[in-house]
């Protein structure tokens, strides 16, 4: 059966395993429950659709497709339905940095410090060509950074908490702390 819940990422912390050592985690509060199933007859595919509420006024939908799970709507989802040492998909959006520069952006080394380079330590360099004299499309330049979904791959639970809902994913997770967070299992 496919495990899956959205949750709230609330931010990292260091935790100890019983051999001493020490674990860098991302805390998730999850709760969501079941507000739409779709099924074969009716909408040509399978699907569970799961909502949380955001803030006050709004709410988070997300569907998962390919999902065929004994749940009704309204249903609640909790972390009961896993396990510590599963290995979950973590998805969300990242962090955004706004507009950056090459080096930032792409890693670019930048030009010397010395020798008659002045005010053009982080400058990208040459863009252009002689043909066909114009910017390649897909160069790698100055731009916006970040703010895309970002998917972690076999992140495993090193803790779960049932009376608080909470749930300790090991290393890092995409967002920043509050955003939405979408679990579910490795098929």
């Amino acid at each position: 059966m496919a495990k899956f819940i959205l949750g709230k990422k609330l931010g990292m912390t260091t935790i100890f395993n019983e051999a001493r050592e020490a674990l860098n985690v991302t805390l998730v509060e999850c709760s969501s429950k079941v507000s739409m199933v779709r099924n074969e007859e009716t909408d040509g595919y399978v699907a569970v659709q799961v909502e949380m509420a955001k803030t006050k006024n709004k709410v988070y939908k997300k569907e998962f497709k390919g999902v065929s799970a004994e749940v009704k709507v309204g249903d609640e989802i909790s972390v009961d339905s896993f396990e510590i040492g599963d290995k979950v998909n973590v998805s969300g959006l990242g962090k955004a940095k706004g507009f950056q520069g090459v080096v930032k952006r792409h890693g670019f080394k930048g030009s010397a410090a010395s020798h008659g380079h002045k005010h053009d330590l982080r400058a990208p360099g040459s863009i252009g060509a002689g043909y066909p004299e114009h910017v390649i499309k897909g160069k790698r330049m100055a731009g916006r950074m970040g703010g895309k979904r970002v998917t972690s791959k076999n992140v495993k639970i090193v803790l779960i908490d049932k009376e608080k809902n909470l749930m300790a994913l090991q290393g890092a997770v995409p967002g920043v702390s509050g955003a939405v967070i979408e679990i579910y299992t490795v098929k």
